[in-house]
Parts: structure tokens; sequence; C-alpha cells
């Protein structure tokens, strides 16, 4: 199997994705102390979790190198996307340094990986070339 790192954050994002359709207040609670207004997200959690869940599945279950590169940088866009939407809509300052630490620090571990799993398959190649 190739892509090693990719496909593991790839499963952890289809799990977040999986939390994030089976239990939507959990962003509203996390972004607003008002009750009313906290199913006001449920919806929007729920698109997130079809979302992770369709790009992992790229991400997971891709036979090429490009698609998986293709799933990572989707979800990169999408996570600092998601931080940039979110961050104002909190409840306040420390939540806010909290939405963009979870967002941009999810994009920048997908990004970790896909580096490192590029790096493993370029030295991989150049092994195989005949010199």
């Amino acid at each position: 199997m190739t892509m090693t790192w990719s496909r593991l954050m790839s499963a952890a994002s289809a799990t977040y994705g999986g939390y994030a359709l089976s239990t939507p207040r959990h962003l509203g609670r996390f972004l607003t102390d008002d009750r009313k207004s906290q199913g006001d997200y449920d919806l929007l959690a729920r698109t997130y979790g079809a979302r992770d869940l369709a790009i992992s599945a790229v991400g997971l279950l891709g036979r090429s190198e490009r698609s998986v590169t293709a799933a990572m940088l989707i979800r990169v866009a999408c996570d600092v996307s998601d931080g940039l939407l979110l961050a104002p809509q909190t409840k306040d300052e420390e939540t806010r340094a909290q939405v963009l630490a979870i967002t941009f620090g999810w994009a920048g571990l997908n990004l970790l990986a896909l580096a490192r799993d590029r790096r493993v398959a370029k030295k991989r190649k150049r092994a195989l070339t005949p010199q």
C-alpha cells in the first residue's frame, strides 16, 4: 500500500465525518453558548461529515498517488476555509483561537503526511530506475 500517512489521515478524517453525522450538535455547542443557536449549526456539521467521508473515501480507496494527492489537497483547502469561515462565528477569542488551531492544525498535519508520502514515493521511484 502506498501513501501510508495520507491514508492514515484520511481514515482519521473519516472518523470525524462519522461523528459529525451522528452527533451534529457538537459544532454548535463548541461555537456558541446560546442553546437556541446551537441547532443552527447541525446542518453545517452534517455537511462537513458527508464531505469528509467523501474526501476520505478517495484518500483511502484511491488507486493512484494522484487521486490520493488530490484528496489530500482538497481536504487541506476545506480545512483552511472551514477555519476562516467558522472563526468569526465563535463566542469569544479563546474559542476563535481553538477553531483556528484545530482547522489549520489539521490542514498542516495533512500537508505533512502528504509531503512525507511524496518523498517516500520519489525515493522508491529513484531506487527502481536503472542507473
